[in-house]
């Protein structure tokens, strides 16, 4: 079926299709009376505005892109949802990718959107990108790019993270406060930025209460995943490490590590205490409920687009804004796999 266009609706009314379209757009200088006539015949024929011819006029295709590691993730969700809500409020369309943690497949996606036209690209990095070509690019293109989470310092644009660094000191300070002094860290992949400076937060936080950092007690997650818990916690135990707490990278893992030491009948928090990081729902549904560090996804997502839209606005109005870091608050909130159910430290201080 062919579309309809002004000039058919013109036509049947015997008007201009000048007319036509300001009836359309409910302009002042159309009476009510041919606004109705040309909104019913509209609506008859099914019309529908040709955006594209729209686009071209405004120089805006009201879409921007979004690209993630994983969708089926709580914490990238709660961005997501967040990102839609406040999206469609100011118009626009989200084309969400999902990365899976590929970063050929990351590059492919930012090329896909720029072809797409896209407004502006909000972007967590893949965990193994190195090669920051395809992102230089958007920055060369002029299109307003926004990285979030995973980021790259090398990349000159707006970020959007948290102080992972202090999160994670503070996260490990939890636990001496606790009366560990042989803390385990379960970390993420050497390369993303996030998995970086949590390790140092850790690390820092050991040499600052006078805890000895031993190479040993570390120990990588890539993926980070549930599984890598598990194999870690019971890696643990087979070597008859003497550790008394772990600080795992992300709740899934300390999930994971958990689960072998309810198993082999380890008390937690009596025997060793854990605490994970983002505060997944399921953390305070397991027994015992996991102490975590607490990022908030929703109020990342809204910041993110609140970023990336102040950047179109300005962009539309021939301006350019220097790129700004953005660190988003977060919190330690203690419970029963730490012995510590009614404290919430705050990461700010």
């Amino acid at each position: 079926m062919e579309q309809v266009t002004l000039k058919q609706i013109a036509e049947y009314l015997g008007i201009s299709i000048a007319t036509v379209s300001k009836a359309l757009k409910d302009y002042p200088d159309v009476s009510q009376k041919t606004k109705a006539l040309v909104k019913a015949e509209a609506e008859r024929l099914n019309y529908q505005p040709n955006s594209f011819a729209v686009n071209l006029r405004t120089k805006e295709s009201k879409t921007i892109g979004l690209i993630i590691p994983e969708v089926v993730h709580f914490f990238f969700g709660n961005i997501v949802r967040a990102i839609i809500t406040q999206a469609e409020k100011k118009g626009y369309l989200v084309i969400i990718l999902q990365s899976d943690d590929n970063p050929e497949l990351e590059k492919k996606q930012i090329d896909l959107l720029i072809s797409k036209r896209v407004d502006g690209i909000m972007i967590s990095l893949a965990n193994n990108t190195v090669d920051i070509s395809h992102l230089q690019k958007v920055m060369r293109l002029g299109i307003p790019l926004v990285m979030f989470d995973k980021i790259s310092k090398l990349v000159p644009c707006s970020k959007i993270i948290i102080d992972d660094r202090k999160a994670a000191y503070e996260a490990t300070k939890h636990l001496i406060d606790q009366g560990c002094t042989k803390i385990a860290h379960f970390r993420g992949p050497l390369l993303p930025q996030n998995s970086i400076d949590r390790f140092l937060g850790y690390k820092k936080a050991l040499e600052d209460h006078g805890l000895e950092y031993n190479s040993k007690h570390v120990f990588l997650c890539d993926p980070i995943i549930y599984e890598k818990g598990r194999e870690h916690a019971a890696a643990l135990l087979d070597q008859g490490m003497d550790i008394d707490g772990i600080f795992a990278n992300t709740d899934m893992v300390a999930i994971g590590a958990l689960s072998v030491f309810n198993e082999r009948g380890i008390k937690v928090p009596e025997q060793l205490k854990i605490i994970g990081f983002s505060n997944w729902f399921i953390s305070s549904a397991m027994t015992p409920t996991l102490s975590t560090v607490d990022q908030d996804g929703v109020k990342m997502g809204k910041k993110v687009f609140k970023r990336l839209f102040k950047e179109l606005q300005a962009k539309k109005n021939g301006q350019l804004l220097p790129p700004e870091t953005i660190a988003m608050p977060t919190k330690v909130i203690g419970r029963g796999s730490s012995m510590v159910s009614k404290v919430a430290l705050t990461a700010e201080s």
